[in-house]
């Protein structure tokens, strides 16, 4: 099909999730799911995996084959995604606010769906299901465009989730996936008034950004994350050690990665050697892969690791890189976070309660935390089941785009033969 066919056959679709009951919709989402653990259907989506893989090694970094690969396991986590989905409340038809005016009238601020809400993503294939997910039990048809790394994967998976719409008597097409993958498809979705009623980027800085600038349609700016976390004067330091490797080096293609650490300078000649060895040494010598220290001039002259360049404190590496600078003050770290962060996440670790309410006040991003790691900005961590994206805006969503987000509303008026 074309892109516009499918931008017309989801607008047609729309219809029918609208009006779908939740009952009809969980039945769908679980028919998604028993179709992605079909023998059949695994062998299909890792086939199609695996020639995903082999197109794409050697054009992009292991990092990021990473987040291309599927397993019998991660094809199982997708499916139970969206059983946890459809576990949720229903949010189609949730009374926000109801007024009682008193001419008699009653007044209900109620949750509809978006309608039709196109993602525009790169190489995860688990955003496939993750998004289908959101969007069946929100009431909203969703049309996929993913990156050419992905799309074979992509494609089988969308296959197998429209047998579980089709056994559930839904439109098929309310999931649909673009057919192709050149920037005309992406300039179509971001410029088709009438069709689509939100569209969501997640991938690097250069898509959302492209989103932002260039759609006509309604879009909502998902993050790249430049992350932070800040190593206060008090902080437990054994635990600043764990928190620091796993924001890092757990996953670090992923947007709630750390990608900057701010050390206190009244700490940092204890701290930064014994961070070098946990990340360099220790994680060498456990069979994991080492992370790249960037430097600042005063980290610089307590610990080896290479200078940090000027772009170093404003780049997503999604690598195992970390820049690393010493700050005086916890008001120096809130400054350079200003300056340099994307409105992700960021970190204080600190014992001292007036440092953390200051840091949490006064940090502007979508998550801010408190002696924990940035690796839980996500929809499932939050309790939303999964994801539609990050937003690091401000207007309608922020931080992960759960099935709230996934509705607008509308005001149902009750009346008794009122006039004015």
């Amino acid at each position: 099909m074309t892109t516009q066919q499918i931008l017309e056959a989801a607008r047609s679709a729309k219809g029918a999730l609208a009006l779908a009951s939740n009952a009809a919709r969980n039945t769908a989402l679980l028919g998604m799911a028993d179709a992605l653990c079909e023998a059949q259907n695994q062998a299909a989506i890792l086939a199609a995996n695996a020639e995903d893989m082999a197109a794409a090694k050697g054009h992009i970094s292991d990092v990021m084959l990473d987040r291309l690969a599927l397993t019998k396991q991660r094809i199982e986590a997708m499916a139970q995604g969206i059983r946890e989905v459809a576990a949720l409340p229903d949010p189609v038809g949730k009374v926000l606010r109801r007024v009682e005016r008193p001419n008699g009238l009653v007044i209900e601020k109620t949750a509809v769906p978006m309608g039709v809400i196109a993602i525009i993503y790169e190489s995860r294939p688990n955003v496939t299901s993750d998004a289908a997910a959101l969007a069946i039990k929100s009431g909203n048809a969703c049309i996929l465009r993913c990156g050419k790394e992905a799309w074979r994967s992509a494609h089988a998976i969308v296959t197998a989730l429209r047998q579980g719409l089709r056994k559930a008597g839904l439109p098929e097409t309310a999931v649909c996936l673009i057919e192709d993958t050149t920037h005309a498809s992406a300039n179509a979705l971001m410029t088709a008034v009438g069709y689509v009623d939100l569209l969501i980027p997640r991938g690097g800085a250069g898509l959302i950004r492209a989103c932002v600038e260039n759609a006509k349609v309604p879009c909502i700016q998902t993050g790249t994350g430049i992350c932070h976390v800040y190593v206060d004067d008090t902080a437990d330091l054994n635990k600043a050690l764990d928190i620091i490797e796993n924001a890092k080096a757990s996953r670090p293609s992923v947007c709630n990665a750390e990608e900057v650490c701010l050390v206190h300078s009244a700490i940092a000649a204890e701290f930064l050697p014994r961070l070098a060895q946990r990340l360099g040494p220790d994680r060498a010598a456990r069979g994991l892969h080492p992370v790249e220290l960037r430097l600042d001039a005063r980290a610089a002259a307590l610990i080896p690791g290479t200078p940090a360049g000027p772009k170093d404190f404003d780049t997503e590496f999604l690598d195992y890189i970390l820049a690393i600078k010493v700050v005086d003050s916890v008001e120096d770290a809130i400054g350079h976070i200003a300056e340099h962060s994307t409105g992700h996440s960021e970190a204080i670790l600190t014992q001292t309660q007036a440092h953390a309410d200051l840091f949490t006040a006064a940090v502007d991003s979508a998550a801010v935390y408190v002696n924990c790691s940035t690796r839980f900005t996500d929809g499932g961590e939050f309790g939303l089941g999964c994801e539609m994206g990050i937003s690091t805006q401000k207007l309608h969503a922020r931080g992960p785009m759960g099935l709230e987000e996934l509705c607008s509303y509308k005001y149902v008026i009750h009346g008794n033969g009122q006039i004015r």
